[in-house]
């Protein structure tokens, strides 16, 4: 393991006003949003899609890294260059998911627990030659009266904490990500609790797998209330709750928090960013974005699979790296997206 080579490619990561493009949507999960756009379902749409998303001019002043699928990873673009240096070319660090999914976990009715570490090293091997310098890894917790179950907890901390020593011992930076599940009708108040437990374990289990805290990027879900909650938690108390959650779990070891947006509109997750950096106050690590959706949506509704679109959905790319990349700054202000 060579941590100062893990500790330059997670700073670069996440540098100041920068943060990480989530891509890394499987070939079904991107066929079903095409699907609902009328797209053809095909690698060769695939692939120009994610032409048009990485070629967008100036993505790598607001974009660090980005975590492509195992497809991407290995495909070239339209222009027939690798994805890989097309990344590199714009300053962004490419990385690769490598778990295989959240699968059911045995006995325990409504919860998960993801798979993948079979093989994990050689795969990490091979990912390195290809040219990945950070992986991902997903966990996640759904929430209920009752769940998640203790079970759950360190069977997904233990996962985690696994594959994130495996890819330090192939110089490759752990993402390490516990997502906690909007859905649901819980409180911000279960959130916090949920959220809280999920981070303490998987800390712990890190620890006992000596993994170097200084050589990670967590991913964590913001604490929010359920999607289906009544009374939602404003964008001022997500903020504050968010970071007193990180604040009680997450050491200053660590050098950037990259948040997912979990089912956030676009602008809701910009806006709780940026809440963030206004609410807290010297910060003892980068706080910023690791959005999919959030960053890619507008700008695939807008492409639409049409050629002619090429430079419109390029420029909405653009321009959501841009207000995500400026809330990571605290500098956003919803007068922005009318400006644009």
């Amino acid at each position: 393991m060579n941590i100062d080579t893990l500790q330059a490619t997670a700073r670069a990561m996440v540098a100041p006003g920068k943060g990480i493009l989530a891509m890394d949507e499987s070939s079904p999960t991107c066929n079903k949003r095409f699907e609902a756009l009328g797209i053809p379902t095909t690698i060769e749409m695939r692939r120009e899609y994610r032409t048009m998303l990485v070629s967008s001019p100036g993505l790598g002043e607001h974009i660090g890294g980005a975590i492509l699928f195992d497809e991407t990873l290995r495909d070239q673009t339209t222009d027939g260059k690798s994805f890989v240096d097309a990344l590199k070319e714009q300053g962004i660090v490419p990385g690769i998911k490598v778990d295989t999914g959240a699968k059911d976990l045995a006995l325990h009715p409504g919860e998960k627990v993801t798979e993948g570490l079979d093989g994990l090293g050689p795969r990490l091997a091979e990912y390195g030659e290809l040219g990945a310098r950070f992986a991902k890894w997903r966990a996640v917790y759904a929430i209920s009266d009752a769940l998640p179950s203790q079970a759950c907890f360190t069977a997904n901390a233990h996962g985690l904490a696994r594959y994130a020593a495996l890819c330090q011992a192939h110089d490759i930076v752990p993402i390490v990500e516990p997502e906690v599940l909007m859905d649901g009708s819980h409180s911000i108040e279960r959130s916090f609790e949920v959220t809280q437990h999920a981070q303490q374990t998987v800390f712990e289990a890190l620890a006992d797998q000596s993994v170097d805290l200084s050589g990670i990027v967590l991913k964590p879900s913001m604490v929010i209330s359920g999607a289906d909650a009544k009374n939602r938690a404003g964008v001022e108390e997500v903020a504050r709750e968010t970071l007193r959650c990180l604040l009680s779990t997450v050491p200053p070891a660590v050098p950037g928090i990259a948040f997912l947006s979990g089912g956030q509109s676009d602008q809701e997750a910009t806006m709780h960013l940026n809440a963030m950096h206004h609410v807290g106050a010297d910060l003892p690590w980068a706080v910023t974005f690791s959005y999919g959706r959030a960053l890619q949506a507008a700008a695939m509704t807008n492409w639409a699979g049409q050629s002619a679109n090429v430079d419109s959905a390029r420029a909405i790319a653009f321009h959501r790296a841009r207000m995500n990349g400026v809330a990571a700054l605290g500098e956003y202000s919803p007068d922005m997206e009318k400006a644009a």
